[in-house]
């Protein structure tokens, strides 16, 4: 059975929502009506996260124009991030012939854990495959499906997922920082978006030291925002998490030269430990 999830949806559509969004967005928009559902985010000129968000597409008929169809794209995002990507893009619109409309009380976002799928749904574009989730998208529905945000969570957060409307403030940290290029958020070989120069030299000289990363600990959910310590050097702090674990934003390449070096690394009195997955990309080499 899938679950709720509290979201926001924005609507874009018109002639030239494809184009519009494909120049502002780190994804490669032309490719959704191949994909279905992309991950990507809107940044700030220098490259720093406003939202993340996820891109569905659908086929619509425009009667009026005598065309057969266009693309109408739905932006599901965070609640608390809606309203200032709605501000941001009416912003960037300029004579773009589109529009943007927030249709949240018509859309219902849906989730259902690994290895359920959802019909209409598709797999978690983030890591794909059966281990990591469906989503999907629906109008009002006959029943209510349960809220599955505690569910998802734990998920996410076990599976070393950042939510960048939980785990960092608005335009607090770069799109590398924040796991983009682990989770299939940027498209490097698309052409410009915004905050794509920064995005790309950070990328190209390796030089993302800072990044979100998941601990483990014993014991009950540590607070958010407590700093994380090497020793007595604060390297940065522990965001989301819940019993035994949690995401921290972290300087790892100072976490990791301490960890190999046996010094502790300790949250609020308790000593953690780095639980990095597999697929996050560490720093390489002194700074």
């Amino acid at each position: 059975m899938p679950l709720r999830l509290d979201r926001a949806f924005l609507r874009v559509s018109g002639p030239d929502t494809v184009g519009f969004l494909d120049n502002l967005l780190t994804q490669d928009v032309t490719r959704l009506e191949d994909t279905g559902v992309n991950y990507a985010a809107l940044l700030t000129p220098q490259g720093k996260i406003v939202a993340d968000m996820f891109l569905w597409s659908e086929r619509w008929l425009w009667e009026e124009s005598g065309r057969t169809d266009f693309t109408c794209i739905l932006i599901e995002l965070d609640r608390n991030r809606a309203s200032e990507v709605s501000r941001r893009l009416s912003m960037y619109k300029l004579r773009a012939v589109l529009t943007i409309e927030d249709v949240t009380d018509s859309r219902v976002a849906l989730w259902a854990p690994p290895p359920d799928s959802i019909r209409g749904g598709a797999p978690d574009p983030r890591l794909p495959g059966a281990a990591h989730g469906w989503r999907a998208v629906s109008g009002p529905l006959a029943y209510q499906p349960d809220d599955g945000t505690a569910e998802y969570e734990a998920w996410r957060i076990a599976a070393g997922i950042p939510d960048l409307a939980r785990d960092a403030l608005l335009e607090e940290v770069f799109a590398g920082e924040a796991l983009l290029e682990e989770l299939n958020g940027v498209a490097f070989d698309k052409g410009c978006f915004v905050g794509q120069e920064n995005v790309s030299r950070m990328k190209r000289r390796a030089t993302t030291r800072k990044k979100l990363c998941p601990i483990v600990f014993e014991g009950e959910a540590i607070s958010f925002g407590t700093p994380v310590l090497a020793g007595e050097a604060e390297i940065g702090s522990v965001r989301t998490g819940l019993a035994g674990r949690a995401i921290a934003l972290l300087r790892l390449d100072r976490a990791l030269e301490a960890a190999t070096a046996g010094k502790t690394l300790t949250a609020g009195g308790r000593e953690i430990r780095l639980d990095p997955p597999p697929w996050l990309i560490l720093p390489q080499g002194p700074e």
